[in-house]
């Protein structure tokens, strides 16, 4: 069992930048890909970003795509999202998730475990 905490939301104004970080407790998570999601009042939840296992696979949503980086501490058993030129429509609940696998997937039935999340609000 693992446990994931997310921390590092927040509110910004637009153009501005957030790092959100996860950090596994309760086991390593060096061997699954870890992803993040999103979602925003009234809509389904959205895929952000993923890596892999090691760190050298990643996948991008394409709403971030350029703006949002993705990596990995092993060392820590934490990953990080950092969100550049935040837009309002970037506003939702984010999650962190540990898959079952080490390939990263957009896919959110991937993922095992996820965290409680926590909000990014972006301001115009």
């Amino acid at each position: 069992q693992v446990q994931l905490v997310e921390s590092g939301g927040g509110s910004v104004q637009a153009g501005g930048s957030l790092r959100l970080s996860c950090k596994a407790f309760g086991r390593t998570i060096d061997d699954a890909a870890m992803g993040w999601f999103r979602q925003a009042p009234g809509k389904e939840r959205e895929f952000v970003a993923a890596v892999s296992w090691n760190g050298r696979s990643n996948n991008t949503g394409d709403a971030v795509k350029g703006r949002f980086t993705m990596y990995r501490d092993n060392f820590e058993n934490a990953v990080y999202l950092q969100m550049r030129s935040l837009k309002p429509e970037d506003t939702a609940v984010y999650y962190c998730a540990a898959s079952r696998f080490r390939a990263s997937s957009f896919n959110s039935g991937s993922y095992d475990y996820w965290g409680q999340g926590t909000q990014v609000t972006v301001s115009s």
